[in-house]
């Protein structure tokens, strides 16, 4: 596996090392060893999966308690993912990144617990994997708004059309409002 720092503290590319042929592909998806050997001590409890239809966007979610880590990968289709640093003691404190996430490239991305996530199906559709580093803990999830432009994530949306969201993520705050980690 390939370790690669992001402009976000803590936020992490993994890219696997792949081997494939005409009949098709292995990966190791997942190695503690590896990443231990690397630096990076991720601890997971949850394995997360959903499926999204081409113009969905998920986000930008997070937790108050019991935070979650996440390292997010696809395995059919295409998103467009992304992170906002909450983190008040970071040094990425209020900025956001965003990457391609794909089925042909196996590209993953590591979050650290006190940053809000999101992703937007860009292909058909999308099968999107998560493994957590806490459990779901539905009573403190907060929800960033999607398009807040003080933080200002730009969404390559397909044919300029705008997303659907669901109702929780329709209402979601605004940076201002936003309660913060430490």
């Amino acid at each position: 596996m390939i370790f690669e720092q992001t402009p976000l503290a803590d936020v992490i590319v993994v890219r696997p090392r792949v081997f494939g042929d005409e009949r098709g592909f292995f990966m190791e998806s997942w190695n503690q060893q590896t990443c231990a050997e690397a630096g990076y001590d991720w601890t997971f409890v949850q394995d997360n999966q959903s499926r999204s239809s081409q113009g969905i966007l998920r986000g930008m979610h997070f937790q108050t308690e019991q935070s979650q880590g996440k390292l997010v990968r696809v395995t059919q289709g295409r998103v467009f993912d992304a992170v906002v640093d909450l983190r008040r003691s970071s040094p990425s404190f209020g900025q956001w990144f965003g990457i391609e996430l794909n089925a042909t490239e196996h590209t993953m991305l590591y979050m650290p617990p006190g940053c809000a996530h999101g992703f937007y199906v860009q292909s058909e559709s999308a099968d999107f994997l998560y493994k957590t580093t806490d459990y779901y803990h539905p009573q403190s999830e907060v929800c960033l708004a999607w398009d807040d432009p003080s933080v200002g994530i730009e969404w390559p949306l397909v044919e300029d059309q705008p997303p659907q969201v669901s109702a929780k993520d329709a209402t979601g705050l605004s940076w201002e409002q936003l309660p913060y980690y430490d």
